[in-house]
């Protein structure tokens, strides 16, 4: 069974950075996609960002140029930075990583971004 856990959130003002770390058992990251998804109060689960075993990334277009995804095998962990940050941020970001038929889930990590 693969566990994933993130870390890294926060309250951080309007315009600040955030990064999120997301620490796996196993290497998965390095054999499947991983991804970031989000979850505000209310709304649906939304992806923001994934990337592939073979380093293909993307984004939700509310965040590109702001947030950028990224991982190291070396560590087993995915990383998302996320600068210039606005109130509309703010959600759960949960860490994911889909491998053949096995989609596995972080508890998820509060950001929320007040002045």
């Amino acid at each position: 069974q693969v566990q994933l856990v993130e870390s890294g959130g926060g309250l951080v003002q309007p315009g600040g950075s955030l990064r999120l770390s997301c620490a796996a058992s196993t290497n998965i990251f390095a054999k499947g996609t991983g991804g970031w998804y989000r979850q505000a109060a209310g709304k649906q689960r939304e992806l923001v960002a994934k990337i592939t075993s073979g380093g293909g990334i993307d984004y939700a277009d509310s965040v590109k140029g702001r947030f950028t995804i990224s991982r190291d095998n070396a560590k087993k962990t995915l990383y998302l930075q996320m600068d210039s940050l606005k109130p509309e941020d703010t959600a759960v970001y949960l860490c994911n990583v889909l491998v053949t038929r096995s989609n596995y889930w972080g508890q998820g990590t509060q950001v929320t971004v007040s002045a």
